[in-house]
Formats: C-alpha cells, structure tokens, sequence
C-alpha cells in the first residue's frame, strides 16, 4: 500500500470546504461476512435499539447523515447471510426522536412508489425530525421487485429513468403546495390554515395524474434534501438536474475524478453550480492500529465468505450470472455490453472493469466484491485511512464520502472516534453542527415554494 502523508496534500484550514461524512448502515456490516465475525451479534438487527445506537454514535462525531438503502424483494441468499430489511422511513421517524441533529436519508423507489404517497411520507419525516428527512431516488432494478408488483419483469433501463423524472416533478411541487405562512392558528378567530395558501397541482402527465395539494403543511426544508445514486449515463443526467448529494461507487482516484468532472460539468444544463450537489463515493474503511493489523482483519472476514452466496449477489446485483462457471477461470469474454443490461447498468460495468483490469478468476472477483458490492475497500491504520480521503477530497475526485463500516457498531465506532479526530485536527471536518436541518449540514439553500401547476405532459 503507498501512504500518502497529511503533508504531500496538506488542506488549507480556513478555506470553509469540509467534508461531507455520511454513514451507510446495513444491518451488522457491509462485509458480507460481518454477521459471522466474532466482533458482530446476528441479532442486532432485529432490534430498533441497534440502529438508534449507530445513529447516536454517528451524531456523537458530528457526521452529517445516516442512510438506509432498501428493496422491495428478499435480498440476497437466505442460506448464506442476513437479508432483514425494515422498511426505512418507519425505521428513521423512531431513530428521529433518539437523535437531534443527524441527517436522516431514506431509500424509496419511482418505479413503485406512488408520488403522493411518497411526497407525504417524506413530509411527515421532515416534521418529525424537525427538518433532518432525506429521500435517496431509486428506480428499483430487478425482476424480483417486478414480481411482488404483479409485472412479468423489471421496467426497462430508460422507462425507469423517464418515470422517475416526472415523479420527481409530481413530489416536489406536492410538496410546494403549502406556502409557508399557510397554517394561521388564529384561535380567536376560527382560522385554522388560509386556504389561498394551499394550492392544487392539477398534474396530468404522461405517468400520473394528481390533484393535490398534500394534507401535510410544506416541509421545514422546504423540500427533504434528494439524493440519488446511479452511475449510468442516464443516473448521470438525472443526477445533474435533480440531486443535490449522490452516493457512487468509485474505486480509484483516477475514476473519482473522471466522474466527478463528468457530474459536475452536467450541471451548467440545468442552470446548476457545482456547489449545489455533493459527490459521495462509498468506502469501506477497515481498520488496525497497524497496517498489518487492518489486513488481517479484512483477511479473517474474507476467509468467512461463501462463493455461493456471492455468486447469488452477483447474479441479483447486476444480472451477471455466473452460477455453473469454474470458480478458477476468468470471466467469459463474450459477455453483453452494459446498454443491453436492464440491471444497475453502472454497477455491471464497475464489475466488468475490475476483473479485467486485475485479471481477476471469478473466485478472486467474488473476494474484491465481498466488502463493498463494488464500493472501495481500504485497510490501514486511522492515519492511513484519513490521508485517502483527503486525498480524494483535495483533489477532485470527492466532496466527502458514503462511509460503509465493515461491522457494525464496532466499525463505526472505531472510524469515528479515531480517523474524525484526525480529519477535525487537520481542519478537514466540523466539530459542530452548523445548524439544525440536513440542508444547514450539508450547506444547501432551502428551496422556495412554487405553486404553480404543472404543465400537461404529451
């Protein structure tokens, strides 16, 4: 491993740019292994008490946010691993009142989802957090979800993506048709709410058609803070005209900064800056008070995977069915480009490029993927771990990053208390909230209420 010292890319305190920090939780760890690791209990999840406890140590280190992703399918292998999955917005409104100030962002789909449900959900966690909802957009990408929808397959590549942004449309102004002094609360005189400021939205497009207005007062962001995280060249574009943080998969600096440069450069189309979206490449930090120590511990939980399970991960991930191949040969060389995938086309192509790059047997491929899905995994000491992501950060290829502790709570619990102080020292990281909401965290203005109704779509 080549260490890069604080000192070969010192950041200049004083500049006002910090990182953005926020915690993937996923049931015991990301590793795929971490429910069979010693340092982990199998029966964390099951308990709302887990997630309120990594939340209270992530706020406890001022970290911006927590996030939970989801599906709409049983995940994964049953046989193999952990597959629970409490629907996200109910597990954050409980893990809203054991909190005061850490971001809650929730995964919740376009391609399922109805956009007046989803509007008023995410409205109603705004208000029970007092402004810390977050809503990361999913299109939903596998035929086990179709299924539970009544559909034969999963909804094409493109459709998925037209969908999502005239959903988008659709919530945002539900959540723009309460003014902001609509509510009146005048006792005396029997006026609960002024209803000319409350405004239908008379949506007929070519997907919906809504009425409105929501029965939940505007959110006190304004608009729940969206975030999104495909990587395809569609993900791309509806990230330059929607999002405002996206979580990527990048696994070296030269990557971080082609896609960083790409997201950025989109935005100037949809009358953007570049400081309006926040660029968050997932790492998995695994750590050890010595190099060596780290890679050990990457190593034992390495030795606790299954080929099956991951090959079924694989298989569900990407579309990529390997099942049946000799795990000691490289992958086939005649496999489709990623425009013919109806999958997470951005993730089939990050796996495609790893194994050939590396030339990579499918049981080395299954081994690289098993700590991050295609997320960096990086062993080394706190100093080590604090020096790469600056280096990222200070040079173009990230604004912070989607930090996906290998074990839960002990992974998190170690990255912060020991790579955040570095990260703090160096004036790289806050050591207190600078507001109250997830948009004063992230530094993001508070969107104005637009009540205007929508145009009819062809």
């Amino acid at each position: 491993m080549t260490t890069n010292t604080a000192a070969d890319h010192q950041h200049q305190p004083g500049t006002g740019r910090q990182l953005t920090l926020n915690a993937f939780l996923l049931n015991v760890g990301h590793h795929e292994a971490a429910w069979r690791h010693p340092r982990t209990d199998p029966h964390a999840p099951a308990d709302v008490q887990h997630f309120i406890e990594l939340a209270r140590i992530a706020e406890r280190a001022k970290l911006d946010s927590i996030f939970f992703a989801d599906g709409l399918a049983l995940w994964n292998d049953i046989r193999y691993n952990a597959t629970l999955r409490y629907e996200p917005i109910t597990l954050l409104s409980a893990i809203a009142q054991a909190t005061t100030h850490i971001g809650l962002i929730a995964t919740a789909s376009t391609t399922y989802y109805h956009p007046y449900l989803l509007a008023r959900a995410f409205a109603s966690l705004d208000h029970l957090s007092r402004g810390r909802a977050g809503w990361n957009i999913v299109t939903s990408a596998s035929d086990a979800e179709a299924a539970n929808f009544g559909l034969d397959a999963q909804v094409p590549h493109a459709e998925r993506y037209a969908r999502a942004a005239e959903f988008v449309d659709v919530v945002t102004r539900l959540w723009d048709s309460w003014d902001d002094d609509a509510l009146v609360l005048d006792q005396a005189a029997g006026v609960y709410a002024d209803p000319d400021k409350v405004h239908a939205v008379d949506h007929v497009g070519e997907r919906f058609t809504v009425a409105g207005p929501l029965n939940v007062p505007r959110p006190p962001q304004g608009h729940p803070v969206l975030v999104q995280a495909g990587s395809s060249e569609d993900g791309k574009e509806f990230a330059a005209r929607y999002a405002e943080a996206v979580f990527t998969a990048q696994r070296s600096l030269a990557d971080g900064q082609a896609f960083y440069a790409d997201l950025k450069g989109r935005l100037s189309r949809y009358g953007r800056s570049p400081d309006q979206i926040k660029i968050l490449p997932g790492i998995s930090p695994v750590l050890g008070s010595t190099e060596a120590e780290a890679l050990r511990l990457l190593d034992e939980l390495d030795e606790l995977t299954s080929p099956e399970y991951g090959l079924n991960q694989l298989a569900g991930m990407t579309g990529l069915d390997l099942r049946g191949l000799s795990l000691d040969d490289p992958l086939p060389t005649d496999l489709p480009g990623e425009q013919t995938v109806t999958g997470q086309q951005s993730r089939y192509s990050l796996v495609l490029d790893l194994a050939r790059r590396e030339k990579l047997t499918i049981r080395q491929l299954l081994r690289r993927l098993a700590g991050g899905r295609g997320h960096r995994v990086f062993a080394g000491t706190p100093e080590q771990v604090a020096d790469e992501l600056q280096l990222w950060f200070d040079n173009g290829a990230a604004d912070g990053f989607n930090v996906m502790a290998p074990l839960l709570p002990g992974g998190l619990e170690d990255f912060t208390t020991q790579v955040v102080p570095i990260l703090q020292a160096r004036g790289l990281f806050r050591t207190e909230y600078p507001g109250t909401t997830l948009r004063d965290t992230y530094g993001l203005a508070r969107p104005a209420a637009r009540h205007d109704p929508a145009p009819a779509q062809a």
